[in-house]
């Protein structure tokens, strides 16, 4: 087969994509979301509550310092864990990870786009965008198309 031109490569790498890997689909990755969602706030309990009641800062506010702190857990713990581990807590427990199209490491621009900018404008729109997994063949958000990500199950 010729790899010389790109559009044999693209094809070549496509099959290989498709034939290494199983897509993680809308529920394997809804409860992964969960499981961070619980560890995030557990988080928050631990760091910034205790904060907040230490220093009698203001809680219901949107812009309070409680909101603010539980926002930068929440894009931290995503963006860190996606860029050095390629999944998060929950998607290790369930077997999924994170990649790119030539499977290659997730770059800076990348993950802060998916996990921060993605994921900002996901929970703007009530989370309806992420729905979309359910009814792409090939099982990406939102988020994962504009970013060239995948989610896939990992090997064992």
């Amino acid at each position: 087969m010729d790899l010389t031109s790109p559009t044999n490569m693209i094809d070549e790498l496509e099959r290989q994509n498709e034939s290494d890997s199983v897509y993680a689909g809308f529920w394997v990755r809804f409860w992964a979301y969960l499981l961070d969602l619980l560890i995030i706030a557990s988080l928050n309990r631990i760091i910034v509550y205790p904060i907040v009641k230490v220093f009698d800062l203001p809680e219901s506010s949107f812009f309070s310092v409680q909101a603010i702190a539980t926002s930068l857990i929440f894009f931290t713990y995503f963006a860190l864990m996606t860029k050095f581990f390629n999944q998060t807590l929950g998607k290790m427990v369930l077997g999924i990870k994170v990649t790119s199209f030539h499977g290659m490491n997730l770059s800076w621009g990348t993950v802060i786009f998916r996990e921060v900018i993605g994921r900002f404008i996901s929970k703007s729109l009530f989370g309806l965008v992420y729905v979309w997994v359910a009814f792409s063949p090939t099982k990406q958000g939102v988020h994962d198309f504009f970013a060239d990500t995948w989610v896939i199950h990992t090997k064992k």
